[in-house]
């Protein structure tokens, strides 16, 4: 279980870029192909830019072409939650946060590739990538958890 983390508005204004409040805190959307993670390959974890928290493996990365990183799978199912987003005039959609947080962290959609048939759509600005490596010094993560997909059955 992880601890919640609970900041004031001020608080995330402080230790969130400009960008990353608009998306993380007021649920807006980057544009697409403009964040830093939708041409990235390198192995690792992708966590939550405004807790920690980690949310998806670089195995479950795929490129749908729509301009924002997709994962077909979190790294852990509670780790991000699903809300139901009514923003949108033509569709109801479904919102993902971390479960952390409560940070915006981008949608999904029923349009993935197997095994899942997911695609979590996710905004850059959302997200710090800690490389494999990273994970492996500081002990955060057992080299097992790399080798696996995310959320393949075993």
């Amino acid at each position: 279980m992880h601890d919640r983390v609970y900041k004031t508005d001020d608080e995330w204004r402080q230790d969130l870029t400009p960008e990353q409040y608009r998306v993380m805190r007021q649920g807006e959307t980057e544009a697409p192909f403009s964040g830093v993670f939708v041409d990235h390959h390198a192995r690792g974890i992708y966590c939550c830019a405004g807790c920690g928290q980690t949310l998806f493996a670089s195995k479950a990365k795929f490129d749908p072409g729509t301009g924002w990183p997709s994962f077909w799978a979190p790294i852990r199912s509670g780790h991000v939650s699903h809300h139901e987003d009514r923003s949108s005039f033509l569709r109801i959609r479904t919102e993902v946060a971390c479960d952390r947080c409560g940070a915006h962290l981008g949608h999904v959609f029923d349009d993935g590739p197997p095994p899942t048939g997911l695609r979590y759509s996710i905004n850059s600005a959302a997200l710090a990538f800690e490389s494999e490596e990273q994970f492996m010094e500081e002990g955060f993560l057992e080299e097992q958890a790399l080798e696996e997909d995310a959320g393949a059955p075993a």
